[in-house]
């Protein structure tokens, strides 16, 4: 049975200079089972409710500005699929998670950045499911809860955001080796919480981990750890690092 996954995703140009997270994307793209099809929630689809993405041939958008040209010719042409979108509202629906179809929605970079690394074919059919912020982790852990038994089914479930996330304070030009100490730990705790299952202190992380409001000045980008820990298994890590300082790049396996 496939595992569920959070991967930080990092800045947009993670597709064109991937570093370290390329080859340890690539790498467990490569272990894992080939999966039928794709669901994932994107830090960077907000909304007030539960959405699954229905459209047969969704666009790549680039949802961002700023960037080298290059980035904005980068397509990612995955095919949808309708059949299996279905099924996850009807899930969610079953949990008493209210979901509906979004027959438009394309792929956010938080979906085709790390999917371009891990499937650069781009012939697995994705589906994404929006993110309520507002309703916390506590929502997340059960929207994945609601998901799990698509893993039976050769289903790749994962939550793409980042383990750390203040864009104000990261240092462009830091290399690798340059991990601001706020950072570093609230990232150690938030391991030390994932591999005790200590789900009580997680979903309260905001009030219990150190540095939590620096590292996440809003949650969009910590939740979707939530719903990779409720779809899935047993906690491990498959890659850490940091770029600019304090853009945390982790990815986690769960199961």
């Amino acid at each position: 049975m496939l595992p569920s996954l959070f991967i930080s995703h990092g800045s947009p140009m993670l597709a064109l200079e991937p570093g370290a997270s390329g080859p340890a994307l690539a790498r467990l793209a490569t272990e894992l089972p080939r999966p039928k099809a794709i669901v994932i929630i994107s830090a960077h689809w907000e909304a007030q409710e539960l959405l699954v993405s229905s459209h047969p041939h969704p666009d790549t958008w680039h949802d961002f500005g700023g960037f080298p040209r290059a980035l904005f010719e980068v397509q990612y042409p995955a095919p949808g699929n309708s059949q299996l979108a279905a099924e996850v509202a009807e899930l969610l629906n079953a949990n008493d998670l209210p979901a509906r179809l979004d027959p438009q929605r394309p792929f956010d970079h938080g979906v085709w950045v790390p999917l371009s690394l891990m499937y650069p074919q781009a012939d697995i059919p994705v589906v994404q499911v929006s993110l309520p912020s507002r309703g916390g982790p506590a929502l997340q852990t059960r929207v994945g809860r609601a998901l799990a038994r698509l893993r039976e089914k050769d289903i790749l479930l994962i939550g793409s955001g980042s383990i750390t996330h203040n864009l104000r304070e990261l240092d462009w030009h830091a290399g690798p080796e340059s991990i601001e100490p706020w950072a570093r730990d609230f990232r150690d705790w938030m391991i030390d919480k994932l591999a005790a299952d200590d789900e009580t202190a997680l979903h309260d992380y905001r009030q219990q981990a150190p540095n939590a409001v620096r590292s996440h000045p809003s949650d969009e980008h910590l939740l979707p750890l939530y719903f990779a820990r409720g779809a899935g298994g047993r906690f491990s890590v498959a890659h850490q690092g940091f770029t600019m300082g304090a853009l945390g790049m982790d990815i986690y396996r769960f199961g």
